[in-house]
């Protein structure tokens, strides 16, 4: 089979001829359907101890071919449609696997598409515990992205503790927040997004936010903000990794309100203890956490007919391309690879 691997010797996407794996202990195969690029494959990339070539990606779709026999009769059938998380070699039942998988007690957890391959390849392992029936109105080349992004956008809105008619601050209006805002206006929420790039702001307008503002160029925008949402956002999720994102975020809550962790900025959060010890604003985090959660996100995906903005691109030669747009802050939508 063909994969786009990350080869740190030649610092670039090499696609590489590599054997169709086998299903290990709890495992099926998977025929790739799609695959999605996400900004934390960038994380992957700058590795400092990578040392071989490891396959990308950790958003994907496709068709089951093959069973281990212990993954036999566990709830899937042969040829069926699964999306699926990324976390193989855990336990999926320990206190810390409650938690997130990367807690696993065991410590033999591994990240497909980081520590070891992932879906950027025509065929790809998948841990049965990880993987979802695809609903039949979920379309195979636009779904990837739902399995890392859409869960976690759905998971940053489903936790934020609103009741309808509230509004939602969303800070970064990319593909995770565009595909946040469109989950909280299937919730009933009021949405604002936020971010410095008008073309992305336009995006997340048409996909249902109910204002925006561009917080470099409208030095107004925390005063017409307050204004438009009687006092600030009940909740607000922070889905960039900029200082000034986070810096950004809590004069913009209401109080009593709560921020939403989602962005892995590289410095600490510079968070006011005062403000958390007078009940300004309490701060939650949020990710794809565990398998367990996953169906009700993609059950709420597929009855409210939730997609990502995608942008199809043709094989795995494709991947650099993906990745240098990426790096460049070129990309505004999700880009897909389709086999």
């Amino acid at each position: 089979m063909k994969a786009a691997q990350w080869d740190p010797h030649q610092k670039k996407i090499v696609v590489n001829e590599l054997p169709i794996p086998e299903p290990g202990e709890n495992q099926f195969l998977v025929k790739m359907s799609s695959a999605s690029l996400c900004h934390s494959d960038l994380m992957a990339i700058a590795t400092p101890d990578l040392t071989k070539p490891v396959t990308l990606g950790h958003e994907g779709v496709g068709h089951i071919t093959k069973f281990h026999p212990s993954a036999k009769g566990k709830g899937f059938k042969e040829g069926e449609a699964v999306g699926f998380l990324y976390i193989i070699g855990c336990c999926f039942e320990c206190e810390g696997c409650q938690i997130h998988n990367l807690a696993c007690k065991t410590g033999k957890q591994l990240l497909q598409g980081f520590s070891t391959d992932g879906f950027f390849a025509e065929y790809a392992v998948v841990d049965y515990h990880n993987a979802v029936v695809l609903p039949s109105s979920m379309d195979m080349k636009t779904s990837a992205p739902i399995f890392c992004a859409g869960i976690t956008a759905f998971h940053s809105v489903d936790s934020s503790e609103l009741k309808p008619g509230d509004w939602f601050g969303v800070i970064g209006c990319g593909g995770l927040g565009q595909l946040a805002t469109q989950y909280a206006k299937a919730m009933g929420y009021n949405v604002v997004g936020i971010d410095i790039n008008d073309s992305v702001l336009a995006q997340c307008k048409a996909q249902g936010a109910d204002a925006i503002f561009n917080s470099m160029t409208n030095k107004t925008y925390v005063e017409e903000l307050k204004k438009l949402t009687d006092g600030g956002v009940r909740a607000v999720a922070v889905f960039s990794n900029a200082d000034a994102a986070y810096a950004g975020a809590p004069p913009i809550i209401r109080n009593g309100g709560v921020l939403m962790v989602v962005g892995l900025p590289k410095n600490p959060l510079q968070i006011s203890s005062m403000d958390l010890v007078l009940g300004r604003y309490k701060i939650k985090g949020e990710s794809t956490s565990i398998p367990q959660r996953m169906k009700k996100a993609v059950e709420f995906t597929a009855k409210h007919n939730i997609h990502p903005e995608v942008d199809l691109r043709p094989g795995l030669r494709s991947v650099q391309d993906m990745v240098t747009e990426m790096q460049k802050g070129q990309s505004a939508k999700r880009m897909t690879v389709v086999f």
